[in-house]
């Protein structure tokens, strides 16, 4: 029942910054984890960012430092705010949730385009 829908890609010069939204047609309960994943082409998918329904936050080598992901219970919304944006961080930008407790239940967004380009 739950889908996923992100926004907020675009294009954006070196050195510049994105705001990621990724909205739940559903409640998303404590019982899921949030994360974002982005993958570029010829590339495998990758995780950039997670976090817990208590706020617990893990981050990949690449953007720890630049990019913080956040959650909003209330609004069944995640976000991404990436800052001092490179031309590797361009790729589709997934959001995913996973159900902790029934880990077969997930959901994952369309994706979102970014690119990072001068």
């Amino acid at each position: 029942q739950v889908q996923l829908v992100e926004s907020g890609g675009g294009l954006v010069q070196p050195g510049g910054s994105l705001r990621l939204s990724c909205t739940a047609s559903g409640n998303i309960l404590g019982g899921y984890l949030m994360d974002w994943f982005r993958q570029a082409p010829g590339k495998q998918r990758e995780l950039v960012a997670a976090i817990t329904s208590d706020g617990r936050t893990n981050y990949a080598d690449s953007v720890k430092g630049r990019f913080t992901i956040s959650r909003d219970n209330a609004k069944n919304t995640a976000y991404l705010e990436m800052n001092s944006l490179k031309p590797e961080d361009t790729a589709v930008y997934y959001c995913h949730a996973k159900n902790t407790i029934v880990g077969i239940i997930e959901y994952w967004g369309q994706g979102t385009q970014v690119t990072v380009s001068s």
